[in-house]
């Protein structure tokens, strides 16, 4: 079985999780026993999401042009999407929040579906990414988008819960959520940090110099500053709830940006 086999299993396999946990919710289930069911089944799920990109890890050594699997499109959503579960398991775990997996699961899926459509074949980095800040830089990166992502589903329900009585009354209260969006956010962006400053050190190596306003580079700087301002709001102003919330969600647009939108712009950074 081929790496790329395996990713599709794992697709479905987010799918069905997904799906479970609908059940389970609409079923008024999700407690106890059940509960704990779903967690493992998300958790033998993403087991198996690691092994196909370390098993795609060892298929470019075999192939003699070894590399970390992160170097293109198909490489980065695959990643991007075990970076989402691995968020989603923790904050299962830390606060024990089932609606966030249940609205996480589908991302995970439908990010991964994506590849689908994406040429899946390993091919051989240019001169450019033949460094080990590769590794370092994109790792950083998207374990904080996960973090903005997390904190982005959780901002959605908090704002769904501010907006309506009957949710309020479905949803986690909102001072859990609440705390999801914050801690979220304070995980996330020391990652972001790391990931610009090891891109720095990175461009410096390749291009002989450590920033030169490629759209990548500029909008990571602006996700940057959006999620600084939401933890100086946050620390500074006491701003929580519905404001906090609205901050991570604009925070979480120009992460999507950062990540696809800057793919249409002439840079560096184009996996296009």
């Amino acid at each position: 079985m081929t790496s790329v086999d395996l990713t599709s299993y794992v697709t479905f396999g987010y799918m069905a999780v997904g799906v479970a946990y609908l059940v389970a919710t609409v079923a008024r289930t999700t407690a106890g026993r059940a509960n704990n069911v779903l967690y493992a089944l998300l958790i033998l799920v993403f087991a198996a999401h690691t092994g196909a990109i370390l098993c795609r890890w060892q298929e470019s050594y075999a192939m003699g042009i070894g590399h970390a699997p992160l170097s293109n499109l198909y490489e980065s959503l695959v990643f991007f999407a075990w970076s989402i579960a691995l968020a989603l398991i923790f904050v299962r775990y830390k606060y024990g929040s089932d609606i966030i997996v249940l609205f996480g699961a589908p991302v995970v899926f439908l990010i991964l579906a994506s590849t689908f459509l994406l040429d899946s074949n390993i091919k051989p980095l240019i001169p450019a990414l033949q460094s080990n800040w590769l590794t370092a830089h994109v790792v950083s990166c998207f374990l904080g988008y996960a973090g903005f992502a997390v904190s982005f589903f959780a901002a959605l329900l908090l704002l769904i819960s501010a907006s309506s009585k009957t949710m309020a009354n479905i949803l986690p209260n909102q001072g859990l959520l609440d705390e999801i969006v914050y801690r979220s956010v304070l995980a996330g962006l020391p990652m972001l940090t790391v990931g610009i400053v090891t891109g720095a050190a990175w461009a410096d190596h390749a291009w002989g110099t450590y920033w030169s306003w490629d759209p990548k580079e500029t909008w990571s700087l602006i996700t940057w500053l959006i999620y600084s301002a939401f933890l100086h709001a946050r620390l500074s102003a006491g701003w929580s709830g519905t404001k906090s919330a609205l901050l991570s969600v604009v925070g979480f647009m120009a992460v999507l940006f950062t990540y696809f939108g800057v793919n249409y712009l002439p840079g560096l950074h184009s996996y296009f």
